[in-house]
């Protein structure tokens, strides 16, 4: 009973965060004012939590009641490695202060991981005899961070071995580089299990482009439990990060097979996109499909139009701070300046574009979503109790006894 009422007192706290965020002052941190079955066998909520505001608390209590039966706790470690989740956040606030872009890394490796199969470590896997890695999929070759994830996991193993599994380091540094990067606190049980397998062909298949249709995209979402509110709420993580010219540069030049602009896009903006990306005749056909997945806010590494490829800075030099994380990416959208097709798509439907203007003129609000969001996300088609495994080193799975 104890354990469940402190529980509770978390999550008052944890939502009360997530609305009105952080900020840090002097190296403290305050408040400020401002599906489908998983594997755990724990049922996912018919009513979203977004539909009405007032029963938010009703919501998580409802759920963490349901939880109680299943491997998921907010103190999963409590016993077992009481300091794994601060390990984690040390090792994630060091790394990023010595490089800020670990962040939108983090928050796209951690999309990768949990929108195939749920969020089990699987995309950490490095190929083997057995294995073929999801890595080697085509919207994964860009993704980075796995060295950082890495390391924490390694310093965890000298304090716990074999105890917190990469499932775990995962969604919480993704975590931590969200708060890192101005967005929301939000809470996270913990106790997920590592995958023994991989699965490069679902990733190759499911992960939508960025020049993928509205439809494609609410539909690839949708099956996976995402109503459009809260996967409008997600592509707010392309507020921070870089892309390359080459995922966006048909839209410049060659729309749709055109040799034109693409009409829904800023002149101004096409112009100066032009400067940063001169025409190259390697442009990609959106109909390739080839690139990073959305909602990704990291487009960097190697492109296929080689060396020269140009590169867009995401957040547009922290336009406005970062409070306004996420609402910078929903107001550019409104002025057409959406940087992806699939982005500016957005405002295309009247079911998605009603959140697209209510996160651009509402930060409190997107702030509360994109938490829950998040948490829902993490949350995905988990390994828990008897299933999976924890691996000692993330890339490996342990060999069978």
């Amino acid at each position: 009973m104890m354990r469940f009422i402190i529980t509770c007192l978390v999550i008052a706290l944890s939502v009360y965060v997530a609305y009105h965020g952080l900020e840090y002052d002097h190296g403290f941190i305050r408040l400020t004012t401002r599906s489908p079955g998983n594997r755990t066998g724990v049922k996912a909520p018919e009513k979203s939590p977004f539909d009405d505001n007032d029963d938010l608390m009703t919501w998580y209590m409802e759920e963490d009641s349901d939880h109680q039966s299943y491997s998921l706790h907010y103190d999963f470690y409590q016993d077992s490695c009481p300091t794994a989740e601060r390990i984690i956040t040390i090792g994630i606030r060091e790394v990023y202060a010595a490089n800020p872009s670990v962040a939108p890394s983090l928050i796209r490796l951690l999309f990768h991981d949990c929108f195939i199969e749920g969020c089990d470590a699987s995309v950490l896997l490095d190929a083997d005899e057995s294995l073929t890695s999801e890595k080697e999929a085509s919207p994964n070759q860009s993704l980075k961070g796995f060295d950082v994830i890495e390391s924490i996991k390694f310093e965890l193993e000298k304090v716990c071995p074999g105890v917190v599994s990469c499932a775990d380091v995962l969604v919480l540094a993704a975590r931590e580089a969200v708060l890192m990067a101005g967005g929301p606190f939000y809470p996270l049980e913990t106790g997920r299990r590592d995958s023994v397998v991989a699965f490069k062909e679902i990733a190759e298949r499911e992960l939508p482009s960025p020049q993928a249709s509205i439809s494609v995209i609410l539909a690839r979402f949708g099956t996976r439990g995402f109503n459009e509110r809260e996967t409008v709420s997600l592509f707010g993580a392309h507020s921070i990060g870089i892309t390359h010219c080459t995922f966006f540069e048909d839209r410049l030049y060659n729309f749709s097979g055109t040799g034109k602009p693409d009409p829904d896009l800023d002149q101004g903006f096409q112009q100066e996109l032009k400067t940063k990306c001169p025409y190259s005749a390697s442009a990609p056909s959106p109909s390739t499909g080839v690139g990073p997945s959305i909602p990704a806010s990291d487009y960097g590494g190697v492109s296929s139009a080689g060396g020269s490829d140009g590169v867009v800075d995401l957040s547009y030099n922290n336009e406005g701070g970062e409070m306004n994380f996420g609402t910078r990416y929903y107001r550019r959208l409104m002025q057409k300046k959406g940087l992806m097709y699939a982005d500016q798509q957005l405002t295309g439907r009247e079911e998605t574009e009603m959140w697209v203007r209510a996160y651009a003129s509402d930060t409190p609000l997107f702030r509360r979503d994109f938490a829950m969001s998040m948490m829902k996300l993490s949350n995905y088609h988990v390994l828990t109790g008897p299933l999976g495994q924890v691996r000692t080193t993330c890339s490996k799975v342990l060999p069978k006894i």
